[in-house]
């Protein structure tokens, strides 16, 4: 556990130098939406299509590890949006706290920080984890918003969704790179240095990010928090755990990519749907920062619980 906590270190140390720049406002909250918006739509898109362009669609693509991540990931959305409907909240509210419980910074934190603990093979498996995030859930979370305001599954709904996943930069370079690497084309030098290069800047540039945004965070709505974040970094990896490692059982070296994403804290993501919608963004941020914090400790704990439980060095 020491080794995995001393390997993560580096990561949660950028994320602590960006928060202390966004708290002292050296870095402007303009700064860091500038920022966030050079990882998201350059950065970290490089990265995401270099690595799926030199990976073939069989060495990705993984009926059981999308079944069991999704039966893992869909149980403790259940889970969290029943406690809500006993706490009397509405579907709205209950939404965007299931998606807190469900939704882990898998882009910004997960992919730079997987690559480096487990190698470029877990790629292929982040990429699946990040496709059920973004197509599925994020999906869910803005058709039950439309559906309690009345719009049901109509088209404007339908043209939302769609709308959202075709503006994903994440789901286009995934999409982009296994279309190339589905006509078996080589990368010409130029463009794959260019690709590493720019791409380069996607680990750095997210994990400062993430810390200068949670400079601007709030810590509302305490108790809420705590919960969601102990349903995010523990209910979900032990969920994921449950359907990777006995429903649908995966080699233990996907499984432990697999759960390891699942342990990863609340993604910012939630935070900008709730604020779109108006719907609770003040526990949405409690959230992610309480989450974020205690990932320091629970990711590798986490790590090296389920790597024991597997068998793997």
């Amino acid at each position: 556990m020491i080794e995995i906590f001393f390997r993560t270190l580096p990561f949660f140390a950028i994320i602590g130098l960006g928060y202390w720049a966004g708290r002292t406002r050296f870095f402007s909250p303009e700064a860091t939406a500038y920022l966030t918006k050079f990882v998201f739509f350059f950065a970290l898109s490089a990265m995401i299509f270099r690595f799926s362009a030199n990976l073939s669609f069989a060495e990705i693509f993984d009926p059981r590890l999308i079944i069991g991540y999704l039966a893992g990931t869909m149980a403790v959305y259940v889970l969290v949006t029943l406690i809500a409907a006993l706490r009397g909240l509405d579907m709205q509210t209950a939404a965007v706290e299931a998606q807190c419980g469900a939704i882990g910074n898998v882009g910004f934190l997960g992919l730079p920080m997987m690559v480096i603990l487990f190698g470029e093979a877990s790629i292929g498996p982040m990429m699946l984890v990040l496709s059920v995030d973004l197509v599925v859930f994020s999906s869910l979370i803005v058709i039950l918003i439309n559906a309690d305001r009345g719009s049901g599954l109509g088209l404007a709904t339908f043209k939302l969704v769609s709308a959202g996943l075709v503006k994903n930069p994440m789901i286009v370079s995934i999409c982009c790179g296994l279309i190339w690497s589905a006509f078996a084309l080589p990368l010409p030098a130029p463009v794959n240095e260019f690709l590493t290069i720019l791409g380069g800047a996607a680990t750095p540039g997210a994990l400062f990010a993430i810390g200068a945004s949670l400079a601007g965070k709030s810590a509302e709505r305490v108790q809420i928090a705590v919960w969601l974040s102990f349903a995010k970094l523990v209910c979900h990896p032990i969920l994921v755990a449950i359907g990777v490692l006995w429903l649908l059982p995966l080699d233990a070296y996907s499984a432990t990519v697999v759960i390891s994403a699942a342990a990863l804290p609340v993604a910012g993501n939630v935070y900008m749907l709730a604020q779109h919608y108006g719907v609770a963004p003040q526990r949405v941020s409690a959230t992610i920062l309480f989450s974020t914090m205690a990932s320091i400790i629970s990711v590798p704990l986490m790590i090296s619980w389920v790597s024991t439980l597997v068998g793997l060095p």
